[in-house]
């Protein structure tokens, strides 16, 4: 049973290699009480013979060669690695071939092993399995793997880290064009350029089932976003998407977002990590407005600045009732758009993780969004504030409130301005528990803000500090 549950959650850590693993833990404990349950339910009439034999078959629905050293592999090795594969009434439904490079002798073994099993496969993982190949030779062995899985019907696809470009794209055409059924399709470090993001759009005959869509950290542009956009449209039961660090800019943003108001199912959204700018991202606002699925979202590094912050934050604060994960750092956020984005966070009792990293909140921001997470928010566990030039009260007042929090994990308000006084302050409150404090050791106490003269003595700033709290510790959010 153990060996049952920790495959099923490598299977889903594998889909999200960007996680930290918890959603990961969760599954496990979930599949491991499920088969225990069973065991119990069943009583004696089960013997230990009928539960082997069942571990046994469910086992060998997953063949997975991913483990161990990324290395070549030649038609010898293939042979014996894929052994299994070829021995009759085997149950394989998912097959992972990640992580080992497989040539043109290798590949033309695989063929006849997986023609086999097509008919039965329903989940295929070929993501970095062509790495250090020359092109000529790389883009044959796709062309061989896409012929001979052609007319599969998958529910799961992975053709992600293998520098596909549009060559790439069309050498797995056949496999591409017979897919009806497909629900998660990932495309992630692929070299997707516009010419290739238009034949995937081409390639793909019918998206109405998809429900995960990842194209991560490719060279698409505006353009390549456009026929992403195409896709996204025709995707109405699309739960997951990322299109994150894909270099899109203002116009490709505005597409992705009114393509995104189709989705009305989205529980998922990361965009992260491209240049969508104050328009776009209030275009974004009326597709997230109509989300009431929505429990991740993703938009750092998205240039927003306060305008852009302050719709997102009024579409999410009536949208998303069960948010758990907020991500907004790097936009150039202010402590002027901090009202609008505390009002979304206070109404967000479900919350989990709140990164607001590398913006200009300043302590009056901090503060603020430290009252919005002061009442409830009991499942809290993680808060990035570093790097937004937070003094001494902000860094205190945030401690304050997160420490209290059952089940707390971790705060971040490294990279700011907090005075040694301050730390000392913030070390304080977290005694007995400074796991829960993060590191340190970028705080610049010498710190100055833009509008305060250097040589404020520390007397003048402490008064400031004190005021400041004075004024904002009791407001109350308006939610």
């Amino acid at each position: 049973m153990e060996e049952l549950a920790f495959a099923a959650a490598d299977q889903h850590y594998k889909k999200e290699p960007d996680g930290d693993g918890s959603s990961a833990v969760q599954i496990y404990a979930k599949e491991s009480s499920r088969l225990m349950l069973e065991v119990i339910k069943r009583g004696p009439k089960v013997n230990d013979g009928e539960l082997a034999d069942k571990a046994t078959d469910l086992r060998g629905t997953v063949f997975d060669i991913s483990g161990g050293h990324r290395e070549f592999i030649e038609a010898e090795e293939a042979k014996e690695l894929l052994r299994p594969l070829g021995e009759p009434g085997n149950s394989y439904t998912k097959i992972c071939f990640s992580n080992r490079s497989f040539g043109l002798d290798a590949a033309n073994v695989a063929a006849p092993i997986l023609s086999t099993i097509k008919d039965q496969l329903t989940e295929v993982d070929l993501s970095d399995f062509i790495a250090g190949r020359p092109e000529s030779e790389a883009l044959d062995v796709m062309n061989i793997f896409s012929s001979v899985l052609e007319g599969c019907h998958l529910r799961y696809l992975n053709l992600s880290n293998n520098a596909l470009g549009e060559k790439g794209v069309r050498a797995f055409g056949a496999l591409l064009k017979s897919q009806n059924s497909l629900q998660e399709l990932y495309l992630m470090n692929d070299g997707i350029s516009e010419e290739a993001a238009r034949a995937v759009s081409e390639l793909i005959p019918s998206t109405e089932k998809l429900k995960v869509l990842h194209f991560h950290n490719n060279m698409t542009g505006d353009e390549g976003a456009f026929a992403i956009s195409e896709i996204v449209k025709r995707s109405c039961s699309l739960e997951d998407f990322r299109c994150s660090s894909t270099r899109v800019g203002t116009d490709g943003g505005l597409a992705l977002a009114e393509a995104l108001t189709r989705c009305a199912h989205l529980k998922k959204l990361d965009l992260r990590d491209n240049m969508f700018g104050v328009e776009a991202g209030v275009a974004l606002s009326k597709a997230i407005s109509q989300f009431t699925d929505l429990t991740k979202v993703y938009l750092s590094y998205l240039n927003l600045e306060d305008e852009g912050t302050e719709a997102l934050a009024n579409a999410l604060k009536h949208s998303a009732p069960s948010l758990e994960v907020l991500e907004m750092a790097g936009n150039d956020i202010t402590a002027k758009g901090t009202a609008s984005l505390a009002a979304c966070i206070a109404s967000k009792q479900f919350l989990t993780k709140l990164n607001l990293a590398e913006n200009e909140l300043k302590d009056e921001g901090a503060i603020l969004i430290a009252n919005a997470l002061g009442e409830d928010h009991g499942q809290l566990n993680e808060v990035d504030m570093s790097t937004n030039a937070i003094r001494r009260a902000g860094g205190r007042h945030l401690a304050q409130v997160v420490v209290k929090k059952p089940g707390f994990k971790l705060l971040n308000i490294n990279g700011n301005f907090i005075s040694d006084e301050g730390i000392a302050e913030v070390k304080e409150i977290f005694r007995g528990s400074l796991d829960m404090l993060g590191p340190l050791d970028e705080n610049d106490p010498e710190g100055e803000d833009d509008e305060e003269e250097e040589d404020e003595d520390e007397e003048e700033n402490a008064e400031h500090e004190k005021g400041l709290e004075s004024k904002l510790k009791d407001l109350k959010i308006n939610q």
